[in-house]
Parts: C-alpha cells; structure tokens; sequence
C-alpha cells in the first residue's frame, strides 16, 4: 500500500496496490464516491450562498433579455439560457425576453431565393422579406421559445410587437423599406404579466398607426421597451465577447464603460457595423432611466447568470 496526500480532505487516503483485496477496493472506491459527492454539495451550498446578495439586490426588479445570434442556433445554450431565465424568474426576478432571429430568417429567405441584403448592420425589408420575418419570429421562434420556458417550469406568455399596441413604428428609411423604428412603447400589457410572475416572450416586429407591420431590430426594441417599464438592467444576448478596444484583438474586451468612451469610440471607428444599433439602443435606454445595460457573450454556457449573479459579469456593461 502507498499513501497519497490530496490538497482536498476528503481525497486523503491510501490507494491500493496490486494485492489489495477485492473487498478493501470496493470500500475505498466507496469511500471516494461519497467524497466527491460531498465536495460537489458542498462547492454548490457555497455558490448559491455567494449569489444571495446579487439576488436581494435584483428581486422584484425587471431585467429585459434580448436574445439572439449564436446563443439561438446550439440547443445546448438554447436550453442554458432558458434555464437561467427560469431560475431567475423563481428566485424573484421579473425578466422579459425580446427575440431576434437573424440566422433562421436568412434560411428561410435563401429557400425562397431571396438574397438576405443588409445596409449598416439593418436588414434590407421588402415585402416578401416581411412576409417571411413575420412567419419565423411569430409563427415559429416565439412559439419554440415559450414552449421551452413553460417545459422548464416558468409560465411564459408569447407577444409581438403588434399585440396590444405594445410596439408602434415609423419608417426608418426609404432605403430599408419595411424596417421601422419605434415612435411609441404601450407597456400597459406587460405590467400585469410581471407582477403575475409570468414572462412575456416579444418578437421584434411592429406596426404603424395603419396597421402595416414593420421589421424593427431586437436589439432596438429591447432597449425601448427596458426604458418604459423602467427596467433595473438591459442585457443583450449576442455572438461577440462585447466591446473590443480593438476590433482585431479579442483579448481586449472593455468590462465596463461610460456613454461617454462609448461615443469617442464610435467616432474614433473602434465601434462599426452591426455593433452601432446595440450601442447605440443601450445609450438610449441609459439616457431614458436603465441603470447598466450590457452586451455579453450568449456562447458562453449561464452567460446570463454570470452577467447578473457575480461581480465578474461576462462582457461589457455600459454605464451613465
């Protein structure tokens, strides 16, 4: 027999050799079980204990998620980010989730041969576009996305913009066609849902005062409706590690900055593309009341609870 000292406890014991007997290895091989199990108990006790300031901090708060990229393509971090958000509406959050999807809409489009066009990180909208944004966002993302929020336990209520009035549009430009911006948030139909402890799951098209519905971009209407239920905290689900100092650089992410960096960045050319319309919609919801708003990484697993649950974060917040 020889001895080996762990740095953990409860792994300090003696390992067998070759003429142990079979009983004695049974024993011990019991033995570690029972310690791993322990330490894993343990290491999640700890954890959770940790969390409970950030949670005393967020409860009865309304954190809005905008969810979209590659965190939407892998099931694997589909099921991870309703997971976290489940678990965040049972420990007293109030979250609302805003849905894009990008990558379905441009599959669909190249089905129907339908070239996808974008014109500063907007996609190009023409009719038969519309027609196709509508039928993945409304008829098939939102419906998946409540769906797998009511099988994880929460109870989840699936919007569009259009429901209620909730989003009212105008159009951007001539040059996007049916892509609106929004000229009016009616949150009167969300209220009741938060404080029922539902989650409201809202597809980002709109209409205007005639009833012609627009393509508005997710992250946008996020960002207007965080600011008219006066949200504690924006948090934009996408593909980049956030804000980079340097865009060819990938270590060098900017954790945290004011509105002010920000717009020296934009004009300084650190900041282009489809970047612009998730600053620029976390400026405005800062300017309109949001405390922090933050664009993280949806790749990384639990991304949402390391944003919210930790001192860390995961990403870049954006701070008055």
């Amino acid at each position: 027999m020889y001895a080996v000292k762990s740095s953990f406890p409860l792994f300090h014991t003696t390992l067998p050799n070759s003429t142990t007997p079979i009983h004695r290895l049974r024993q011990q091989s019991s033995l570690l079980t029972t310690s791993v199990i322990r330490l894993s108990a343990q290491m999640r006790v700890d954890i959770l204990s940790e969390s409970l300031p950030f949670i005393q901090r967020f409860r009865g708060k309304t954190v809005v998620v905008k969810y979209g990229g590659a965190a939407m393509k892998s099931p694997e971090l589909q099921a991870s980010v309703v997971n976290d958000l489940v678990l965040l509406a049972c420990v007293g959050l109030r979250p609302i989730l805003v849905h894009g999807g990008g990558t379905e809409i441009n599959t669909w489009l190249i089905r129907l041969g339908i070239e996808p066009q974008f014109l500063n990180g907007l996609r190009v909208t023409d009719a038969a576009t519309m027609e196709v944004v509508e039928m993945v966002l409304v008829g098939k993302v939102n419906k998946t996305l409540v769906s797998l929020i009511n099988r994880a336990g929460a109870t989840a209520v699936g919007l569009s913009g259009k429901d209620a009035r909730l989003l009212t549009a105008r159009p951007n430009s001539k040059d996007l066609g049916f892509v609106g911006e929004i000229s009016r948030v009616d949150s009167a139909i969300l209220r009741p849902l938060l404080e029922a402890g539902h989650i409201p799951v809202i597809a980002s098209v709109a209409s205007d005062k005639t009833g012609q519905g627009y393509n508005v971009n997710a992250d946008t209407a996020a960002g207007e409706i965080a600011a008219a239920v006066r949200a504690e905290k924006l948090i934009l689900l996408t593909d980049v590690v956030g804000i980079l100092g340097d865009r060819d650089d990938p270590g060098s992410l900017v954790k945290e900055v004011t509105i002010k960096g920000i717009k020296k960045m934009v004009r300084d050319g650190k900041i282009a593309g489809g970047m612009i319309p998730k600053v620029n919609c976390c400026v405005r919801s800062i300017a309109q009341g949001i405390h922090t708003a933050s664009i993280i990484d949806g790749r990384v697993p639990h991304s949402l609870l390391l944003e919210i649950l930790t001192d860390e974060g995961v990403g870049t917040m954006i701070t008055g």
